[in-house]
């Protein structure tokens, strides 16, 4: 019953994210349709990736990974959890105040430290123009990132996940309004962004009353508290920095390539479906279960709770990975191949995404592995090893850019990831019970990676098939939905018969995933 409830956990939030990520794919395939991969879009993508990129400075990195368990603690032992988590809201809208005011002002030098081949470009003014209207958008998400937090550690995780659907529904819309009335595509997607933040925090600051929480305005004040977080979160903050910081080399090495940062966003985009599906959905999930567990001496609970965590993980991710590099170029082509969209921008998108495709389990890993410290509040040795990442990264970045072009980036992602992953999974080893590898995981691994290989066969078989209504306007849906689906139906049919997962297990969980929490 444990294992049922804890995979229906990562349905739960998997199931939204997925959702969310259709509608990532219609605004994506809109933007594709209406922009291509020309000036307004490199420039756009820059713009919204700056707001993102200090989201994980201040959310993601800090707030998921010290906050989550300090506030689960509270609650659970009867603590006044809510005025902790007041003094945290308050405070960080203090800062993200005074850095958003500063940002927008100095936006220049940010994109020129974003993209530095944009400079004497057209693409740089309006990545400057694009860049202070949605900048304010980190007030918004960031404040979001923690009232989600509180919800994911009283087990109210179905508002959180569904949040980010908000995001793209509204870019969904503006879209379909400018084209309607005429406006300036680029600039209505920058707005789109703030206006896009305030709606996904009005949504779970009502989630959050209704769980029990008020949170009343408190002017902000450094309790001994937020001091214990700041301690805790510093090194987990400076992690998520160094992540950043290879995100701003891949960005720089594109800019020197025209249309490139386009292409890696594209890819990005793709690569991320499965990445956001299962690393978010495990990633939040497992740091609260992980916590509870350590926290009341349960060694064996957690080693459990890990080892499914690592299972459903690599029984979504591994196939997909082979997907992602076996059936890439069809992949790009049905999907953004229209409007102002090229030939060109799907080979090239189509080689960026296989590269990523390669280092899909690795992101993934990356997030089950990294609540084993964060659950002991070890964010000292997760930002040490971020720091080595960050070097390969860089080295293989720079270095084969002057050989490989623009896809250099994506090979030094897909490398650092992998290091990375090595690095915590060793760094494991240490931790006793919990982070070892249970008989289950053992024997159901390998054959994961051999239904997975089996379905890849299948599948560039398949492509080879149907690759005349691969490329007919009319049929090219229809051509896509039977690969992806023939794929799907050889693996989990190869994969039930070589015991590589039990889907009367996932059917359980499914069924428990079902029903909305109350309040949620």
């Amino acid at each position: 019953m444990a294992r049922i409830r804890l995979v229906a956990g990562f349905l739960t939030v998997g199931l939204w994210t997925l959702l969310s990520r259709v509608f990532g794919f219609a605004r994506d395939v809109m933007i594709a349709a209406y922009l291509g991969a020309g000036p307004v879009t490199d420039a756009f993508f820059v713009a919204f990736s700056l707001p993102n990129m200090f989201r994980r400075f201040f959310a993601e990195g800090a707030f998921n990974f010290a906050f989550v368990p300090i506030f689960a603690k509270k609650h659970e032992a009867g603590e006044d959890a809510e005025s902790f988590a007041r003094d945290a809201f308050w405070g960080m809208a203090a800062l993200l105040l005074i850095f958003s005011t500063l940002a927008i002002i100095a936006m220049p030098f940010l994109v020129w430290g974003m993209a530095a081949g944009f400079a004497q470009d057209e693409r740089f003014d309006l990545a400057v123009l694009y860049g202070r209207v949605a900048f304010p958008y980190i007030f918004f998400i960031s404040l979001t990132a923690l009232l989600s937090g509180m919800l994911n550690a009283v087990g109210r995780f179905t508002a959180a996940a569904a949040a980010p659907v908000l995001l793209n529904v509204v870019f969904v819309v503006a879209m379909l309004m400018a084209d309607r009335a005429g406006w300036d595509m680029g600039m209505t997607l920058a707005w789109a962004v703030p206006v896009a933040g305030v709606v996904q925090l009005a949504a779970l600051w009502v989630a959050v009353r209704r769980a029990g929480f008020t949170m009343r305005f408190r002017w902000p004040r450094l309790t001994p508290e937020l001091k214990r977080l700041a301690i805790i979160a510093g090194p987990a903050v400076l992690a998520g920095g160094v992540v950043q910081i290879n995100l701003i080399v891949g960005r720089q090495v594109a800019s020197f390539t025209e249309n490139a940062v386009s292409w890696l966003s594209y890819a990005d985009r793709l690569y991320q479906l499965p990445l956001g599906v299962v690393g978010i959905a495990v990633g939040v999930v497992l740091l609260p279960e992980l916590s509870r567990r350590l926290r009341a001496g349960e060694t064996g609970a957690g080693q459990h709770s890990f080892n499914r965590g690592l299972e459903f993980s690599l029984f979504l991710t591994v196939p997909c990975a082979v997907a992602l590099v076996v059936i890439a170029t069809p992949i790009v082509s049905v999907l953004f191949g229209r409007g102002a969209w090229t030939e060109t921008d799907t080979q090239a998108t189509a080689l960026a995404l296989a590269v990523y495709g390669l280092g899909l389990p690795a992101f993934v890993l990356h997030k089950v592995l990294q609540p084993l410290y964060y659950a002991r509040h070890d964010t000292k040795r997760p930002f040490k090893y971020a720091l080595v990442s960050m070097v390969i990264n860089a080295a293989i970045a720079v270095g084969l850019m002057g050989v490989l072009g623009f896809i250099a980036a994506a090979w030094a992602t897909t490398v650092a990831g992998w290091i990375m992953v090595l690095q915590l999974w060793l760094g494991a080893r240490s931790m006793g019970q919990a982070a070892q590898f249970d008989a289950q995981l053992k024997r159901r691994v390998w054959r994961i990676v051999l239904a997975s290989l089996v379905m890849g066969a299948v599948l560039y078989g398949l492509n080879l098939l149907l690759a005349d209504m691969l490329v007919q306007s009319g049929r090219r849906y229809l051509a896509l939905l039977v690969l992806i689906l023939g794929g799907g139906v050889v693996y989990l049919g190869f994969g039930q018969v070589i015991g590589a997962f039990s889907l009367p297990e996932l059917r359980a969980a499914v069924k428990r995933s079902r029903p909305a929490q109350p309040g949620a």
